[in-house]
């Protein structure tokens, strides 16, 4: 018997706009793979048996994920809705700001914060559905937030908020 994982909520459908590029660049190479994926699939096929035929075998798995993530996409984007424009209120942590933060024990640390399908670890990307991010949405420069997670309440202290536009990588 699987252990129980408690469902998890809709992720927030917010993208910015450099984003939502990303995810609609990956969405035609995945049609142009899904093309060459086919015409592999089909010389596959023409060798004759399929059930020991590694190739058809292999090619028919890479189709599968290939359209299940396009399939993905085309119903994420046509619900994402883009963030253009900076808060009016930049003293303030909304959507897209880079936050400079000083913990209880004197380490610092930078994020910002993205929508869920824009999370980068390696940027420090965090997606505003994660407890980080709720905890310091609306918070201002010298304000102290209690992030609440799982392996205890934290103490951060909010140095610097900044918001830029950032272009698509």
């Amino acid at each position: 018997m699987s252990r129980y994982r408690a469902p998890v909520g809709p992720s927030t459908p917010i993208i910015s706009a450099s984003g939502f590029e990303v995810l609609q660049a990956e969405q035609k190479a995945l049609w142009v793979k899904r093309r060459e994926v086919t015409t592999a699939l089909t010389a596959a096929a023409a060798e004759g048996d399929r059930s020991e035929n590694a190739e058809y075998i292999y090619r028919k798995k890479e189709l599968r994920e290939i359209d299940r993530r396009v399939r993905y996409l085309q119903k994420r984007l046509a619900s994402l809705k883009i963030v253009r424009e900076l808060p009016q209120d930049q003293s303030k942590v909304y959507f897209g700001a880079t936050v400079e933060l000083v913990d209880d024990s004197g380490a610092g640390s930078v994020l910002r914060i993205v929508g869920p399908d824009e999370i980068d670890p390696s940027k420090n990307w965090i997606s505003i559905d994660s407890l980080m991010a709720k905890a310091l949405l609306k918070s201002s420069t010298g304000d102290n937030i209690i992030v609440k997670a799982p392996r205890g309440d934290t103490e951060y202290t909010v140095e610097r908020i900044s918001y830029q536009v950032v272009a698509a990588t």
